[in-house]
């Protein structure tokens, strides 16, 4: 049961995530809970690339952590009470899978058909799941609660974010320059067990990890309903 003090911490982290785009929310889960979550992602047959471990809903460990209280309760506090975990991604950076991002917004979101809808595109399949680039009124429905497995530190490449820009809509390839010209980023050092929620328009990147140090992250995005759009639907992946 959620105590009358996280209910009230959570408002707190609410209000501070809608006005910034972003809140880093710590000691989420035990640290066992932690330890068993890597035991099973170590052991999963999932497809797997540079960055890490795709479709991570389908282990039943992930699928009863993003479900449970601890998480679902934070989702909930911004999504509502229909708030649902939809995709889950584990982002596996070390010194031997080591990479940078560039500035970008999150506006792909998995889709159980296709059908083309105004603002919607462009479309693509991958690992036979139907994608589609999202607007900006989608997206507002959307939120990601990145748990952290390790550290997160300076400098083994954090999330980097511009606060705020989670208010300005899908923004072209110059607008996220010249907003990172101009809007002083912010490091997100975040601490083994907690969680960075973030809203997925906010403006992010992050740099190559310079620490021999492992940063694992399982990145589990909620949504407010199932029924994205009109005639468009989420799909689990």
């Amino acid at each position: 049961m959620v105590t009358l003090a996280r209910e009230e911490k959570l408002l707190i982290w609410a209000k501070g995530i809608e006005e910034q785009g972003f809140g880093i929310i710590p000691n989420v889960l035990a640290q066992q809970d932690v330890e068993d979550l890597l035991e099973e992602l170590s052991l999963a047959n999932l497809p797997r690339s540079r960055a890490g471990v795709r479709h991570a809903m389908q282990l039943a460990t992930v699928r009863a952590m993003a479900r449970g209280s601890q998480l679902l309760g934070v989702a909930q506090q911004i999504l509502g009470n229909g708030a649902f975990p939809f995709r889950a991604t584990l982002f596996d950076k070390s010194p031997t899978a080591n990479w940078l991002v560039v500035w970008h917004q999150d506006t792909a979101l998995p889709l159980r058909e296709r059908h083309e809808s105004p603002g919607w595109g462009p479309w693509s399949v991958k690992d036979d799941v139907i994608y589609a680039h999202a607007p900006a009124n989608a997206l507002s429905q959307v939120l990601a609660l990145r748990l952290h497995l390790d550290d997160s530190t300076a400098e083994n490449g954090p999330l980097r974010v511009l606060p705020k820009t989670h208010t300005l809509g899908v923004l072209s390839d110059e607008e996220l320059h010249d907003l990172s010209t101009r809007v002083a980023a912010i490091d997100c050092l975040v601490p083994r067990s907690g969680v960075l929620a973030m809203r997925p328009l906010i403006v992010h990147a992050s740099s190559k990890s310079q620490s021999h140090a492992p940063r694992r992250v399982l990145h589990i995005e909620y949504a407010a309903s199932a029924c994205i759009a009109d005639g468009l639907e989420l799909t689990i992946a």
